[in-house]
């Protein structure tokens, strides 16, 4: 049963101010509580009730409601992290191929929520730590991918690709992507990997513009350790993790990317399937 509904935002004051207050009303006239991230509640004043720091609103809420664009539902879901609260993705962006939930359609799906006729798409999440020195220094999760390039793109480097204690090969590249199936419409896909339906239990390998023509894409299962270790030259070597979260990497450093323990719980419009989103959001079949 829903009795409290966390909303997540992206500072736009204008668009946050025309949308959330209404929201607000309509789930407390059904006797639901809602909470605001701190983001949010800066953006409406009083109307927005509880306030709490974003990260805690997956342990206080039933549902969590994302609007905003991709990004914003990325960093959301890595806050989710070991809760198994179902996010409901609201496009207040552009092209949006997980937030593919329409505003007009907000009410609409939120009355199939309360009545429990909603359909929730598990994501896989991965999640990546950077070994220094025999020791893990740092853990992060990301819903679409994790990305090892350099600040500068002027230099090819050498990536060492071993699966499962492996060894498959070493990379000339601008840089890697292991990406989830969720990701594979995003880095992955602009450097040329394959769009992998999201319940492929799978990892996608992409090389960042190979030197050697024969290194494609590699999709593995995702139940493999993928490991990279990488020469640098002198400019520095960064793990980026959705594109939002940038860690510099040392000499040395080697990062093993796993499937995290955890999934998304993605809810989705029952009458959209992902095909019918990939033919709309990247114009198939139009001239």
């Amino acid at each position: 049963m829903i009795r409290t509904v966390g909303i997540i935002s992206r500072p736009r004051p204008e668009e946050v101010a025309r949308v959330v207050p209404p929201l607000i009303e309509w789930l407390r006239a059904r006797q639901i509580e809602a909470i605001c991230d701190a983001e949010t509640s800066a953006c409406i004043g009083p109307l927005s009730g509880q306030t709490h720091p974003r990260e805690e609103l997956p342990a206080r809420a039933d549902l969590i409601i994302v609007l905003g664009g991709d990004g914003t539902l990325l960093a959301a879901a890595r806050l989710v992290g070991d809760h198994p609260v179902p996010v409901l993705a609201v496009n207040l962006g552009g092209l949006g191929f997980l937030t593919s939930v329409p505003q007009d359609e907000l009410y609409t799906i939120l009355e199939k929520i309360l009545q429990g006729q909603h359909w929730v798409s598990e994501r896989v999440l991965l999640e990546a730590e950077i070994i220094r020195d025999g020791e893990v220094i740092r853990h992060q999760r990301a819903l679409n991918d994790a990305v090892l390039n350099k600040g500068a793109m002027s230099r090819i480097m050498d990536l060492e690709l071993r699966v499962d204690d492996t060894y498959v090969t070493t990379y000339k590249a601008d840089g890697l992507i292991i990406s989830t199936p969720t990701g594979s419409t995003a880095y992955s896909l602009a450097a040329g990997g394959p769009i992998v339906y999201p319940r492929v239990a799978a990892f996608i390998v992409t090389p960042i513009c190979p030197h050697t023509l024969t290194n494609r894409p590699l999709v593995i299962p995702d139940n493999s350790k993928i490991e990279v270790d990488f020469q640098p030259g002198e400019e520095p070597v960064y793990l980026t993790l959705d594109g939002q979260i940038g860690i510099e990497l040392r000499r040395g450093d080697r990062v093993v990317v796993n499937k995290a323990a955890s999934k998304l719980q993605l809810v989705r419009p029952a009458r959209h399937t992902y095909y019918e989103i990939l033919r709309n959001k990247l114009k198939w079949g139009e001239r």
